[in-house]
């Protein structure tokens, strides 16, 4: 644990990328196997530790220090695995140091024990372990290690360590389980390079940059509709059909009437959506979509209320055939003849914008809001398949967002490095009765300068508490921006915002002229 302690660590105090590589590259050469496929897993968020929840990890050191002081450190330090980490008691007994533990024991410990042992196992481990060792096990236990490395950054790192192409580590990443011992064996020249034939595995998405202020020739580019879904990766190989999302997580089970009428070899790209009307073949908002994510199981009810499916963009995979490296224009007709075949009730292809220029593309843009369209996504005519976000190839150009002043009403503290701010807000609408009744909540939007006049204001002009929440006087107008609004049962308004931010603090608008509920339902779309 000491190597991986010191590699968190230096991540966490490190802000070049450049920097990051290097210490990941050093780290995943210098340390042997299991414990450097192990890290890989846990920067790349592969790791999955069942046994250990917050809730458990709480119960272990509100049992060893008084429960007020923890709750109050942890609310100064704003992350529970540092404030346990550091609050932790020494043993009684000193741990022997000369059987240090391992990140791999770790792993095989925590991975293999059940729930009712689990509290017992991380005790002993964390009596064996220094204050940063134990704040690395708790952020491995629990799944959130907040280093500021994504996985494409941990395995370009990798990639660079060991001289190898970060597109084919990409390519067969998908294919293999932590500790990756086939992946360090091809890196080091000890084994060929896996692969991912024939076996259904999940290649890394072409991903668009925003469109900014500039236009581009729609001789160059293709418009098609940015649709509100999520994007899914549809791949079908010896007779084995998958469904992955944009993370790579596996989705099949959640979406089973998509799956299982995807029965054609190849690999396509594509949105997945629900129809907001169970008859009707329009797509709904992802306030429905809402209603299938997240569930292992699907009921007979939900498969009838919200029925799935997806919308296609692209094509990957033509049977075995490879069709990555053509031109979208080539991939697009191959698109559209690989779906004739296919279920129309389940897939249809994205239709393409008709604009003869980029004023006529802003036009039509300017005009859409349909619940389930986000903006529009450019698309250059010659540019192939790759990996990740490439400038100039796609863009996508979201929607200008919907406007509405609130009131604030309730305030939270953040965590990690707004700890000691109050940046949560959550603000409301007024009744025709004149009551205020929460619409969104937001965490970013402002400035720097901004998050600090408004931790102030909270301050200054609290109403009451409630534990970390602080309610306010209700008196600040908060102009918010968001993309869609819908309508919620789980919520008391009625309404739920789709990301919400704060654009402007209103100091100049009395509360009393704040826009209303009634006023927001009638830009429910």
């Amino acid at each position: 644990m000491r190597a991986f302690a010191d590699l968190l660590d230096a991540l966490i105090y490190t802000r070049s990328r450049n920097a990051k590589l290097r210490l990941i590259g050093d780290y995943l050469r210098q340390t042997p196997d299991p414990d450097r496929g192990w890290a890989m897993a846990a920067l790349t968020g592969t790791l999955d530790l069942p046994a250990i929840k917050p809730a458990l990890v709480r119960a272990l050191i509100e049992e060893r220090v008084d429960p007020i002081l923890y709750r109050m450190s942890r609310d100064f330090v704003g992350d529970t695995a540092e404030t346990i980490a550091l609050l932790w008691p020494e043993p009684a007994i000193p741990p022997d140091a000369s059987e240090p533990l391992t990140l791999a024991q770790v792993v095989d410990r925590l991975g293999s024990i059940s729930k009712s042992d689990a509290p017992e196992a991380l005790a002993s481990m964390l009596d064996r372990l220094e204050a940063d060792e134990r704040f690395a096990l708790l952020k491995l236990a629990m799944g959130a290690l907040r280093a500021g490395v994504s996985a494409r950054l941990a395995k370009t790192a990798l990639a660079q360590a060991f001289e190898l192409d970060v597109e084919a580590v990409e390519e067969v990443w998908h294919g293999l389980a932590p500790p990756y011992a086939s992946l360090f064996g091809w890196a080091e020249g000890t084994h060929p390079q896996p692969t991912a034939q024939n076996v259904p595995v999940f290649r890394p998405f072409m991903l668009a940059h925003p469109l900014e202020e500039a236009q581009v020739s729609m001789d160059d580019y293709a418009a098609e509709w940015k649709w509100d879904g999520i994007r899914v990766q549809l791949v079908h190989v010896a007779g084995e059909t998958r469904l992955y999302s944009r993370a790579g997580d596996d989705i099949t089970h959640s979406f089973p009437e998509v799956a299982t009428r995807f029965r054609t070899p190849g690999v396509l790209d594509g949105e997945l959506l629900v129809k907001g009307n169970a008859q009707g073949g329009e797509a709904g908002s992802f306030n429905a979509l809402q209603q299938r994510l997240g569930r292992k199981l699907v009921s007979a009810k939900t498969l009838a209320e919200y029925p799935a499916f997806v919308r296609l963009y692209d094509i990957l995979f033509d049977g075995p055939e490879d069709l990555r490296t053509l031109g979208w224009t080539e991939r697009r007709a191959r698109l559209e003849a690989f779906a004739v075949p296919l279920d129309p009730e389940h897939f249809d292809v994205s239709p393409l914008i008709e604009a003869q220029d980029f004023p006529a593309l802003e036009e039509i843009r300017a005009g859409a809001r349909d619940a389930a369209i986000e903006g529009v996504m450019l698309k250059r005519r010659d540019a192939p398949y790759v990996t990740g976000r490439r400038v100039g190839l796609w863009y996508k150009w979201k929607r200008d967002p919907l406007n509405a002043d609130c009131v604030l009403m309730y305030a939270q503290r953040g965590s990690g490095k707004r700890s000691s701010f109050y940046s949560d807000f959550t603000f409301g609408a007024w009744t025709e009765q004149g009551e205020l009744l929460p619409v969104g909540k937001a965490y970013f939007g402002f400035t720097d300068d901004e998050l600090k006049w408004l931790d102030r204001y909270v301050r200054n002009h609290t109403a009451a508490r409630f534990g970390p929440v602080r309610e306010t006087d209700k008196t600040l107008v908060l102009e918010v921006a968001f993309d869609s609004i819908h309508e919620s049962k789980r919520h008391k308004s009625g309404l739920a915002m789709r990301f919400p931010r704060i654009s402007r603090i209103r100091t100049d608008k009395p509360a009393s002229e704040a826009d209303t509920i009634e006023g927001l339902r009638r830009l429910v779309t």
